[in-house]
């Protein structure tokens, strides 16, 4: 893939796959044509294909952000973040974010996990904000005393 900056898109653009489709490649580096129902009986494809790529996310998210949707384009920058992220620690994101599952201690863990091994600052963020909101509204889990 180029590293050439992103187009500036506008909402002229959407939807990508029909009017910008030379912006959307697989992971893999693929152009989104070659997704065919062919392409994948033949074994042209692997299932790192068929996944979104980063580049995408941010595209929709800068879609996102010239209609006036800036909460849908900070999602899509977040799942961007989140494509580097295995589908385990994903899981175990979810499951740490839900209320009085987490002390406030392991949510700054994950949140300082997320920028130092998987560069998603965004993500990070996010699990920092909600920490902030789960001690407002008394959504912390509560610490255990380590019984030894």
């Amino acid at each position: 893939m180029s590293a050439s900056p992103p187009p500036e898109l506008t909402t002229a653009d959407y939807p990508l796959s029909i009017n910008r489709p030379e912006l959307l490649h697989t992971p893999s580096g693929k152009p989104i044509t070659a997704l065919t129902m062919d392409a994948v009986v033949s074994g042209e494809l692997s299932a790192e294909d068929l996944r979104i790529a980063p580049e995408t996310l941010q595209l929709q998210a800068q879609l996102a952000d010239a209609s006036g949707r800036p909460q849908l384009a900070a999602n899509f920058r977040r799942a961007a973040e989140m494509t580097a992220i295995p589908d385990a620690e994903v899981l175990a994101m979810y499951n740490a974010l839900r209320p009085r599952a987490s002390t406030a201690a392991q949510l700054a863990e994950l949140a300082d996990r997320l920028e130092r091994a998987y560069s998603a600052p965004v993500c990070a963020a996010l699990v920092r904000e909600a920490a902030e909101v789960y001690a407002r509204r008394d959504l912390l889990a509560r610490p255990t005393a380590d019984v030894g």
